[in-house]
């Protein structure tokens, strides 16, 4: 096989690891109470999400019981 032209080489395991550390010193991180206040949101989210999805399921079974026993 020939090789590509224009191919580039990909740089040295050293290297990108060096790369990686050094873009993880240009990102922002988040404040702790910026954590936090995520947090809160996400739990608030899932709990809403688990109240209406058992509200469908015990709707739903409810539903199946009337259905089973009117036969």
């Amino acid at each position: 096989m020939a090789k590509e032209k224009g191919k580039e080489k990909k740089p040295g395991l050293g290297k990108r690891i060096k790369d990686v550390f050094s873009e993880l010193k240009r990102v922002t991180w988040p404040t702790f109470p910026k954590v936090l206040k995520a947090t809160g949101v996400v739990l608030m989210v899932v709990l809403v999400f688990l109240v209406v999805a058992t509200g469908i399921n015990q709707g739903l079974q409810a539903l199946l019981q009337l259905i089973t026993q009117a036969k």
